[in-house]
């Protein structure tokens, strides 16, 4: 396994070091949407200088390195117990290497681990899978946009928010208008519908592993998710909160059948340093 570890060890490099390209591209035509001189082309300038600058010194996109969260899909006989072990390791390694600013703190003693290890950290979702190839996929969420993110329970009075898709779209709209620009913007948007909280919390958190320019295979919900896009950017919170046409870059749903008596939605939000990446092996 020593090679999947140093494996992993160069996924971490690449996400924490460089941004996707779809996400660089989307930042750009953010940029062009803006007026020039005005805050918003500013700070997207910046933003997207800055994404250079990381790539080209292969420095961390941003100090905060985030909480790692993996999703892997192992072969038939490949143990999970033993991927995730490796996923450890390569995470004390990528740790110290980068470097990644350690994160994992103790609930009880508030005690860093120093290595971005401890209980359930690294987040690792495992599943199996038909195919021959392992295939790992990771995200570094920053705490800042983690915690701008919302769950609701439908239906939600004072949003005259219905179980509906409708009612989706004003659960969206009010988590960005809730947040007012902190998290760093522009925003992507992950929303995730379903039955239980735990299930719904995950679902959308797994959207924002899709690609900006990907398109649900869901009609409807392709046409929802363009719809609350132009919305948003039309609230002027802009880049940073400065003001502007570029509040967010993408927004994606995911959808679980529901218990009848349950409608729950999340929003999972990513800041405009997007990052995440995958390895096959």
């Amino acid at each position: 396994m020593l090679k999947l570890r140093n494996s992993i060890v160069e996924l971490y490099r690449k996400v924490a070091t460089s941004l996707p390209p779809d996400v660089r591209e989307a930042m750009e035509s953010g940029l062009a949407r803006e007026i020039e001189g005005s805050n918003a082309f500013s700070t997207l300038a910046v933003q997207i200088e800055n994404i250079k600058l990381a790539e080209e010194t292969k420095r961390p996109v941003c100090q905060d390195t985030g909480v790692p969260c993996f999703w892997v899909k192992a072969p038939i006989g490949f143990s999970h117990g033993e991927i995730k072990n490796t996923i450890i390791e390569a995470t004390r390694l990528a740790t110290k290497e980068i470097p990644l600013r350690p994160n994992a703190v103790d609930i009880l003693t508030d005690k860093n681990s120093g290595d971005n290890t401890g209980i359930g950290f690294p987040v690792i979702y495992m599943e199996e899978t038909l195919e021959s190839s392992l295939t790992i996929d990771l995200m570094l969420k920053g705490a800042g946009c983690e915690n701008a993110g919302q769950t609701y329970k439908l239906p939600v009075e004072e949003l005259n928010a219905q179980r509906d898709l409708d009612g989706i779209r004003k659960c969206v709209i009010d988590t960005v208008q809730t947040i007012q620009g902190r998290g760093c913007p522009p925003y992507i948007l992950g929303v995730g519908i379903g039955a239980a909280k735990d299930q719904v919390t995950r679902l959308a958190k797994e959207q924002l592993m899709r690609r900006i320019d990907d398109v649900n295979k869901i009609k409807e919900l392709a046409a929802l998710e363009a719809r609350i896009l132009n919305e948003i950017n039309e609230l002027g919170i802009g880049p940073m909160g400065l003001g502007g046409r570029t509040t967010a870059l993408g927004v994606k749903i995911g959808v679980n059948h529901r218990h009848p008596a349950s409608y729950f939605v999340d929003v999972s939000v990513s800041c405009w340093a997007a990052r995440r990446g995958r390895l096959i092996w």
